[in-house]
């Protein structure tokens, strides 16, 4: 009898934690986690500061506890919307009010607390402001993801953790311009995976910067974020600029082509990780050969 209660408990905690991996969605993991690695590369003088304490605790921290604590508090506050939302068949978590998982986020949220003997103190205003941004967006009383256009404005915490891992290695604070251009790329980023929910958030009476605009005038909202975040990166180095390029020519495929929305939404992971893979190379090179 002993036995059979174990092995439930056993069960039920490996299906709690293989939910938690699934709402924490794995495949953006990089959103947060990406932006440390970027942050740590050009912040680093030497090879020893790409594994300072705290650009790994940062790093793992963003990879995965973050992950939970973001999209925790999302589906949480979203639960009737996701009723009828279809991302959520398969590849996403449905919360149906599992109890362990407001205890999971709170648990995620606290976790930043004991960073305080690793983590410099420059490092600790970008840690507020995506826990604080990442609050605000899902839940009450501000839910700024249902008023535009603080809802793409407040994804700019997508920067945060590579900001506070700059700061956390370099001991200033990141220049000004790479974070304008970075806040301006999540922006452009969040409204474009709107797009496809325009429907049911519009069904639903959700109020988005995508449902304000409807699908065209978002197409062009992403493409001027975008052409932003070039110019600003171009103006930190041109190469930079460059790269981010990419962004705007993409839009403008999807927008101009017969390509469902909904299917390039899915593309948007493999292409920010391969331009995040070449940022943190540009910032690695630097460190490695002057």
């Amino acid at each position: 009898m002993t036995d059979n209660r174990t092995a439930r408990a056993d069960a039920g905690t490996v299906d709690r934690l293989s939910y938690l991996l699934t709402l924490s969605r794995p495949r953006f993991w990089l959103y947060l986690a990406g932006p440390v690695l970027v942050g740590v590369a050009y912040a680093a003088d030497s090879v020893g500061d790409l594994f300072a304490p705290a650009a790994v605790v940062l790093f793992v921290y963003f990879l995965l506890p973050a992950n939970v604590f973001l999209y925790g508090i999302n589906d949480v506050y979203d639960r009737e919307i996701d009723a009828e939302n279809p991302k959520k068949e398969g590849r996403e978590a449905r919360y149906e009010g599992q109890s362990f998982v407001p205890v999971a986020v709170g648990l995620a949220a606290t976790i930043p607390l004991a960073f305080f003997p690793i983590v410099p103190a420059e490092a600790w205003p970008w840690l507020a402001a995506f826990l604080v941004l990442g609050a605000a967006y899902s839940a009450p009383p501000l839910r700024l993801k249902t008023t535009p256009p603080l809802d793409s404005i407040s994804n700019g915490l997508y920067v945060t953790p590579g900001a506070a891992a700059y700061a956390a290695v370099a001991g200033t604070q990141p220049p000004a311009l790479a974070v304008a251009g970075g806040w301006l790329w999540a922006m452009g980023m969040h409204t474009f995976s709107a797009i496809p929910d325009v429907v049911p958030d519009r069904e639903a009476g959700i109020r988005t910067t995508a449902t304000v605009l409807g699908p065209r005038r978002t197409y062009a909202y992403c493409a001027a974020c975008w052409l932003a975040t070039a110019g600003a990166f171009a103006a930190l180095d041109v190469r930079l600029g460059a790269l981010m390029l990419v962004y705007p020519a993409l839009v403008a495929g999807v927008a101009t082509s017969s390509i469902a929305v909904s299917r390039a939404y899915w593309w948007f992971p493999a292409i920010n990780t391969v331009v995040g893979a070449a940022l943190t190379m540009g910032g690695l090179w630097r460190v490695l050969y002057g």
